[in-house]
């Protein structure tokens, strides 16, 4: 029989009441170490005083009154965004996936309004995931996301994840851009390097076409840049943004150049929720934080404190540990024994972490964790993974 919830979801029985902090607590008192963080959300962890602030103000003033108004809370989110980004422009979204989508729908209508409506194909990356829409998942390419759901939507050209020659060779005249994570969250913490994303940029350039990142897990500040591509000098065309950037509170973001949002004119799109009072105040408070004076710079040393813990930890377990990943706070451990089983071996030490395909265990804990948390969490990685080798193994734990 099913359940009056559509059983979407493998869910782990437990149930979490309240948080603070890097710390989440169930319903009947447990206390968890949250190196999970709502996979990326909850970037400055639970109930964040100043966020709370910011919610509950605004909840008392005004909750939704449509885009057909100005809504002073979203002009402010764009200009700040602006003003600390690439961007000249910014559309405000419910989620990743929304943002994914009107990134998709600005590339293909650039084009459409240069007169080259038969430019609409993006170039995209194996073990990507940008989102569950069918667009998105027929970006993403996986075909776990895209069995029994009929045709994959048209317009997209999978490549290898870093493979240039690959890039260009797929690039034709109906070509509009190209869409890529630099790290891939889902698809294992893969990092395009630096270099990579220079020459990408340079391709785009070259062939006169549009650079499309999705940051929506990599961005505001996970990677200690406000956002990942920041690290290699580049600046894309069209980004779409998400997670972090509320806190918690659903909202999502597609940030543009004026050239390469120029075909999106009155009509071309729109959301009933989205860019919403109460979603832009959080994220307005968000901005307070992390774009403060040496937020970004804290994020950079505590996650050099955690990289080298796990460097230190791979030593420990050599035979469990392949290879650490990632960058900033966005860390992958690339595992030779089942990563399921690590994940299982944590819940048992009350730690939240997050699986990543290529058998891969994703730590993404909120921006706000400090040495104490860092130490804590090398504690009970080092005891799941003696747990499991020694269930492998069948040595007593």
């Amino acid at each position: 029989m099913i359940t009056p919830l559509l059983p979407t979801y493998a869910r782990a029985d437990i149930a979490f009441e309240r948080g603070e902090g890097a710390r989440v607590y169930t319903t009947d008192g447990i206390e968890f170490l949250d190196f999970a963080a709502g996979i990326a959300v909850n970037s400055l962890g639970h109930a964040h005083p100043h966020l709370v602030a910011a919610l509950t103000e605004q909840a008392h003033k005004l909750w939704h009154v449509s885009n057909a108004y100005r809504i002073p809370q979203q002009e402010r989110l764009a200009e700040r965004l602006a003003a600390a980004t690439f961007a000249d422009t910014m559309f405000v979204t419910n989620s990743g996936t929304e943002a994914i989508e009107c990134a998709i729908k600005m590339a293909r209508r650039y084009h459409w309004a240069k007169g080259n409506p038969e430019r609409y194909r993006l170039v995209t990356f194996e073990g990507a995931f940008h989102g569950r829409t069918l667009a998105a998942i027929a970006a993403g390419g996986q075909p776990k996301y895209l069995e029994g759901f009929g045709p994959a939507t048209e317009g997209f050209d999978q490549v290898g994840f870093g493979d240039l020659d690959a890039v260009e060779a797929a690039i034709g005249e109906n070509t509009a851009g190209i869409l890529i994570e630099p790290i891939q969250g889902e698809g294992g913490l893969r990092v395009l390097s630096p270099a990579a994303l220079r020459r990408l940029r340079a391709i785009c350039d070259e062939r006169g076409i549009l650079m499309v990142l999705d940051e929506v897990q990599c961005g505001v500040g996970r990677t200690g840049h406000l956002f990942a591509h920041e690290s290699a000098g580049i600046t894309p065309d069209i980004m779409a943004i998400a997670k972090g950037i509320g806190g918690g509170f659903p909202i999502g973001a597609c940030l543009a150049t004026e050239d390469a949002a120029a075909g999106m004119v009155v009509g071309t799109h729109g959301s009933t929720f989205g860019g919403n009072p109460l979603a832009c105040a959080v994220a307005n408070a968000v901005l307070d934080i992390v774009l403060g004076d040496g937020f970004l710079e804290r994020v950079q040393d505590i996650a050099l404190r955690l990289r080298q813990g796990l460097a230190g930890l791979q030593d420990a377990h050599p035979d469990a540990i392949e290879e650490i990943r990632g960058e900033g706070l966005m860390l992958g451990i690339k595992c030779t024994v089942p990563n399921k089983d690590v994940l299982a071996a944590l819940r048992e030490r009350h730690m939240l972490a997050v699986a990543a395909g290529d058998n891969v265990v994703r730590l993404l804990p909120p921006l706000i964790i400090d040495e104490t948390d860092v130490a804590d969490a090398l504690e009970r990685l080092d005891g799941a993974f003696a747990a499991v080798k020694a269930a492998t193994t069948g040595d007593a734990a």
